[in-house]
C-alpha cells in the first residue's frame, strides 16, 4: 500500500519562540520521498531533528517574530517492522497520566469490564466508548482528559483515545496514544488512536472508526496528547493561522474489525 501525506501550517509568532514540530512520519517507515521546509520573511529556516521514543521524530528551531509557513510531505511505500517491546514501557503505560486518569476511572473500568481479557476486552472497551460518546468537532478543550470526556459524553478523536487508554490502564492493560496520518479520514485532519498491549504485541484501538486501521501511518507515540502534540511552543505567543492535512492511500483497505490490527 502506498500512502501519501502532507501538512501545511501557517503560524504567526509575536516574539521569537522555541518551536517543536511533531508532524514527520515516525522513524522506520519505508519512505519513497520526503520533504520538510520552513519559511519566513527572512527566507528558509533549518530545524534540528531529534529522535524520541518509539521513533518519534521531532523538529526543533527558534522561530523569528512574524509569519512562518511549514510544509511537510512524504510518500510511504511500506510499513515499518514492529519495534522490540520494552519492559519499562509495559510498566509506564499502565500508570495514570495527565490526560488518562486511570486511577480515577479504575472503579468504572472494573465494574464494566471485570473478567474480560484479550481481544474480547478491546472489542468491549471500543463498543462502550463508541456508545457513550458522540463525535462533536470543537466540543472539547485542550485541557480535557478522559474523566472530563466521559462526563461530557462527547469529544473528538484524541478524547476517544484518552478514554480508551484510561479504561484499559484501569484494568492493568498497558495502553498508549499514537498520533497518525489517516487515509480515509473525513473531515481530514491529524488523527489520534489508542494502542493496547495484548497477546504479546501492540494493537490499534480506534473507537471513532473514522478510518481503516490498516491505512494509518504513525507520527508520534506517548502517554497521551501531552507527548504527541503536532506543535509545542515556548517563550512567546504563537497563533495557528491555518492548517491543511492530507493523507491518501492508493488502495484504501476495508477494515475487518473481527481481526486485531497493528500500527507499524
Amino acid at each position: 500500500m502506498k500512502r501519501s501525506v502532507s501538512v501545511r501550517l501557517e503560524l504567526e509568532l509575536h516574539d521569537p519562540a522555541d518551536l517543536i514540530f511533531s508532524i514527520a512520519v515516525a522513524q522506520g517507515a519505508e519512505l519513497e520521498a520526503e520533504s520538510f521546509t520552513i519559511s519566513s520573511a527572512n527566507g528558509e529556516l533549518e530545524a534540528r531533528e531529534l529522535i524520541g521514543r518509539h521513533g518519534t521524530r521531532l523538529h526543533r528551531l527558534t522561530g523569528p517574530t512574524g509569519k512562518m509557513t511549514i510544509d511537510y510531505s512524504a510518500v510511504a511505500t511500506g510499513h515499518a517492522q514492529p519495534a522490540p517491546v520494552d519492559e519499562l514501557d509495559l510498566i509506564g503505560y499502565r500508570r495514570p497520566s495527565r490526560y488518562c486518569e486511570s486511577d480515577t476511572l479504575f472503579s468504572t473500568a472494573q465494574a464494566e469490564f471485570a473478567g474480560v481479557s484479550g481481544k474480547e476486552l478491546l472489542d468491549a472497551v471500543t463498543s462502550w466508548v463508541t456508545s457513550h460518546l458522540s463525535y462533536v468537532p470543537g466540543s472539547s478543550l485542550h485541557t480535557d482528559g478522559a474523566v472530563a470526556t466521559m462526563l461530557a459524553r462527547e469529544g473528538v478523536c484524541r478524547d476517544y483515545a484518552h478514554l480508551v487508554v484510561a479504561l484499559l490502564r484501569g484494568l492493568d492493560v498497558p495502553a498508549r496514544l499514537a498520533s497518525v496520518y489517516a487515509p480515509g479520514l473525513y473531515p481530514m485532519d491529524f488523527h489520534a488512536v489508542a494502542e493496547a498491549y495484548i497477546e504479546d504485541a501492540w494493537h490499534v484501538v480506534d473507537a471513532t472508526a473514522l478510518a481503516p486501521r490498516q491505512s494509518l501511518l504513525r507520527i508520534a507515540t506517548g502517554q497521551d496528547a501531552a507527548e504527541t502534540a503536532f506543535l509545542s511552543q515556548y517563550g512567546a505567543r504563537v497563533d495557528l493561522l491555518s492548517m491543511q492535512v492530507m493523507a491518501v492511500a492508493d488502495v484504501l483497505p476495508r477494515d475487518d474489525t473481527t481481526q486485531l490490527a497493528q500500527l507499524v
